[in-house]
């Protein structure tokens, strides 16, 4: 299948150079951006007493004393899996959104379920809700509350708008309801004067305070909803050559429509719940992955995930120690960065045509 080159780069030459060693490299380049991050912060730990620390754990060892054993493993590390589960599942929804939509300037929040997901949660820290017999709290069941009713009433609009549910009236309908969710945390912030702090600093994105409670939530949403879409990537290869020639080649257009934009607004919503609104993940670094491995999502997905991992890890550790003692919020990193790099993305793009 011949895909279209839909952000001005050579995409052939480019894919035909892609192959496992790539992966390797990936991986590679993962590792070591999770053990500079476990190493670097306000206070530095040589990398060897890191892997000596891990190591012994992993075999219950005992650690030897002068190791700092607490800040590795229970502030660090936790943070550090945290980070890159997030960064991977926000780039892949990204990539999938783009590819399901055929629109290089989506990512996953376009559905506006990180708005809805958001309102929820600042609904929560507003008003105090608690759930009994929560472990997490009300903020996190709020936010994936409020992202599955998000993706249901936009569903809904956009079904009765436009009974084929094409791409352009989902988009709009999420502009509009993400633009209505950002008036109503307005409006809520305006009232709860008391909570204008840890409110706005969530908006911003932060992963601090994270533990191994949610690294499990979180990989089981990878596993789960990420394993959709990966799945899918057949499809939406097909779905970049237009909705009509794929369904003419044998794909149930609606149905892997739908169970695309479910999984990304679960997903969505379970990092949103967790680490807060981070932005330009989903929207850069699927072009960042795209300029390596080609518009086959077979290669793209994975290369997606790998290198939102990469990117959101070193975005952390910038957030941590720039102005430390002082820890800046995730987001504000992101966007800085995300900006730049997307209007030299577009920048190019555009001299290529």
């Amino acid at each position: 299948m011949q895909l279209p080159d839909l952000w001005g780069f050579d995409m052939k030459r480019i894919a035909d150079h892609f192959s496992w060693r790539t992966y390797v490299l990936f991986t590679l380049a993962l590792i070591a951006a999770m053990l500079l991050c476990i190493c670097v912060g306000s206070v530095s730990i040589p990398l060897r007493d890191t892997l000596t620390a891990m190591w012994n754990t992993l075999w219950n060892m005992e650690v030897p004393a002068g190791i700092s054993k607490n800040i590795i493993l229970n502030v660090r590390l936790p943070r550090v899996i945290n980070v890159a589960l997030v960064g991977a599942a926000l780039s892949l929804c990204g990539a999938a959104m783009q590819g399901l939509l055929r629109n290089p300037l989506a990512d996953g929040s376009t559905l506006g379920v990180s708005s809805g997901a958001s309102l929820g949660a600042v609904i929560a820290l507003a008003f105090g809700v608690i759930i009994p017999g929560s472990t997490y709290g009300g903020t996190m069941l709020m936010a994936m509350f409020f992202a599955f009713l998000s993706l249901a009433l936009i569903l809904s609009l956009a079904y009765v708008l436009d009974r084929s549910l094409s791409t352009n009236s989902i988009i709009l309908i999420g502009v509009i309801f993400s633009m209505f969710a950002s008036s109503v945390i307005n409006l809520i912030v305006t009232f709860a004067e008391d909570h204008i702090k840890s409110i706005t600093f969530w908006t911003m994105g932060s992963l601090s305070g994270t533990n191994f409670s949610h690294s499990r939530i979180l990989a089981l949403a990878m596993l789960l909803c990420g394993g959709v879409i990966l799945r899918y990537a057949r499809e939406l290869n097909a779905f970049s050559i237009g909705e009509d020639n794929a369904r003419h080649i044998g794909v149930n257009v609606k149905r892997v429509k739908m169970m695309i934009l479910i999984t990304v607004s679960v997903l969505i919503g379970v990092c949103v719940s967790i680490s807060g609104t981070i932005s330009f993940v989903g929207l850069v670094m699927p072009h960042m992955a795209r300029m390596i491995t080609g518009p086959n999502h077979k290669r793209l997905l994975p290369a997606s995930m790998f290198s939102g991992a990469i990117f959101l890890l070193l975005a952390d550790l910038a957030a941590r120690t720039l102005l430390r003692p002082i820890e800046l919020s995730i987001g504000v990193v992101t966007s800085l960065v995300g900006a730049v790099a997307f209007i030299t993305i577009f920048y190019r793009t555009r001299k290529a045509r």
